[in-house]
């Protein structure tokens, strides 16, 4: 793996270069420290809304232009926000990755929040939050969140709830703009066919004298400590019962996190180490063979991803006809009791240690996702956990994974969600 070199600009925005000439492309990501993690009651969706802004434009280069200039100069490019952060990626030629370093400069600095705009995003947004709403399992997740977080912003939808969405004014979306989008909370990652000394060059040419930001408001969210099992019902239409059970875990840099990625991966599967999902399914995996395999559940998955806080462990399943979410819970909850008492059998650890390691190497593949990893392991923790969590991951054994399924997965922290259909 290619090494990558790091550089902190006078107005402390933080850049990582990293060299690879396997094909005659470049990627550029810009970093932000900031999303729904930094909300309030009041302005949840701010962050995600912000970002839509970013897309409209500035006095230099019209937002209509943005799509012309990347395509015509056979690129693509995009943005999004998680809790964690807010990232813009465009991927170019390597002799036009300069293009990147123009649009995120000046937008940086210069974005135009006009109100017309401003408008019809909050038209779209709201349509965007209709869309998800037609969806169970995003009724059930957003229930299911708001019931295990008590106060740690992460019990809110990074789009936002409907209320906030309608009250939001200019006033707060530039003022969130102003304080965060600002080269002191910025990362800009660079890998692809470049000489990193010549590019810095260009870099500091680029974003050395935009002016940092005012000093961040700090960030100290702490969850009580979850004291009894917690269960929520959710009601609505749909086509069939789900069930999710999440219980309360630790952050990326907590010394069991490798060890729950691997409890993750004998449960359902390895995951993408960027954004673990309960999507997944692998056929091999016991909560496959246990609920899937037996008509239980149309599908079973788990999910634990990367945070900078602590989060959750969770099981999501949709309920087989003629079966209900006690029986698929009572599966589920069987699952994890085998692990707890035995742990995995040594050939499962070999199995998911190789899926893991294979689900590395492909997140390794392209410019784009080295860029992804570096850029979201920097707002995580530290950007050289992009190259050493297949050392941590390699280092787990079978008992450090029956270990974390006894300490984290109990019945005091668990939160339990049904969605039934009516």
């Amino acid at each position: 793996m290619e090494a990558t070199c790091s550089y902190t600009l006078r107005n402390g925005m933080l850049v990582l270069l990293r060299e690879t000439h396997s094909a005659p492309l470049a990627t550029s990501w810009l970093w932000y420290r900031v999303g729904a993690r930094n909300e309030t009651p009041g302005i949840t969706g701010v962050s995600h809304w912000v970002e839509h802004m970013l897309f409209k434009g500035t006095p230099h280069i019209p937002g209509r232009d943005l799509d012309r200039l990347i395509a015509r100069n056979g690129g693509t490019f995009n943005g999004f926000t998680a809790h964690d952060f807010t990232a813009y990626f465009e991927t170019l030629p390597a002799d036009r990755i300069d293009l990147a370093l123009q649009i995120e400069s000046d937008r940086m600095i210069n974005t135009l929040f006009e109100e017309e705009e401003i408008e019809h995003e909050r038209t779209v947004i709201l349509a965007e939050r209709e869309g998800h709403e037609n969806d169970p399992e995003w009724w059930l997740n957003e229930a299911v969140m708001t019931t295990a977080f008590q106060v740690h912003p992460y019990r809110n939808e990074v789009i936002g709830s409907r209320d906030d969405l309608l009250a939001l004014t200019r006033d707060r979306l530039v003022a969130h703009y102003q304080t965060f989008y600002r080269p002191n909370n910025a990362a800009l990652v660079l890998v692809g066919d470049f000489d990193a000394s010549s590019l810095m060059a260009r870099i500091e040419r680029y974003f050395g004298d935009l002016p940092a930001g005012p000093p961040l408001p700090p960030v100290s969210w702490v969850e009580p400590e979850q004291q009894a099992e917690r269960r929520v019902v959710v009601r609505r239409p749909g086509p069939a019962q789900y069930v999710q059970i999440a219980y309360h875990a630790v952050d990326c840099r907590s010394p069991d996190f490798a060890p729950l990625l691997v409890l993750d991966a004998v449960l359902s599967g390895a995951k993408s180490p960027a954004f673990s999902g309960g999507a997944q399914m692998n056929r091999s995996a016991r909560l496959y063979r246990a609920l899937v395999e037996t008509r239980l559940a149309a599908y079973a998955s788990s999910s634990f991803r990367p945070t900078r806080d602590p989060h959750l462990f969770e099981f999501h399943a949709m309920v087989q006809d003629k079966h209900t979410a006690e029986e698929v819970e009572r599966a589920l909850l069987a699952e994890v009791a085998r692990l707890q008492e035995d742990g995995p059998r040594p050939d499962e650890m070999i199995k998911v240690i190789k899926q893991m390691r294979a689900q590395i190497a492909y997140a390794r593949e392209s410019v784009t996702n080295q860029a992804l990893m570096l850029g979201m392991w920097e707002m995580l923790d530290c950007y050289s956990r992009a190259d050493t969590l297949l050392d941590e991951i390699a280092a787990v054994q079978a008992d450090d994974v029956r270990r974390v399924a006894q300490t984290y997965l109990t019945e005091r922290r668990r939160t339990v969600g049904y969605f039934l259909p009516i």
